[in-house]
């Protein structure tokens, strides 16, 4: 477990890396549900199913990491990445309390999620959103993400809007 002040828009911010077990990860566990559940339905097999998909091993180093931010220790935001293949991390989970957002939290996931999977080895993400997540697709648009979809599309008959990013080179590979 990583505890890092983080400077930026909550002062009393820290970042935590966890394992999905850790009892802290549980907001974000049970928001993102919610959230999948009030927008999509059943659609994608419904949310539990969606939570339930990946096992925790996938998020746990060498190969994935799990962070959460808290503020005077409620978990505000948080997200994970996962193996996609050898050069490549998926990002999963990208979560902001309701109460916490258009405060950039999201923004400071991505950048310390794509900063640990450069640290990592990983020259690239890799990472699916679903077509009720508007603000999810302005966020990676806004942050230098490829769209591999055709932007004018309507997005509900693109149903995964795919994103990919060049990361820079930070180590030698990733650990085994």
């Amino acid at each position: 477990m990583t505890h890092t002040p983080a400077s930026g828009a909550l002062p009393d911010l820290t970042v935590l890396h966890l394992p999905l077990e850790d009892p802290r990860v549980q907001p974000l566990v049970e928001g993102l549900t919610r959230e999948y559940d009030r927008r999509y339905g059943s659609m994608f097999g419904g949310a539990s199913a969606e939570m339930r998909r990946y096992p925790a091993v996938e998020f746990a180093a060498p190969h994935g990491a799990l962070l959460i931010l808290q503020e005077d220790e409620r978990t505000v935001a948080g997200g994970a990445f996962r193996r996609h293949d050898e050069q490549t991390a998926e990002l999963k989970r990208i979560w902001t309390h309701t109460g916490y957002r258009r405060r950039g939290l999201a923004r400071r996931v991505l950048d310390e999620l794509e900063a640990e999977a450069a640290r990592r080895g990983y020259r690239r993400i890799y990472l699916t959103t679903g077509p009720r997540q508007p603000e999810a697709k302005n966020l990676y648009l806004a942050t230098g993400y490829s769209p591999g979809f055709d932007l004018a599309a309507d997005p509900a008959a693109v149903k995964h809007l795919v994103f990919t990013k060049e990361l820079p080179a930070e180590g030698i590979g990733v650990e085994a």
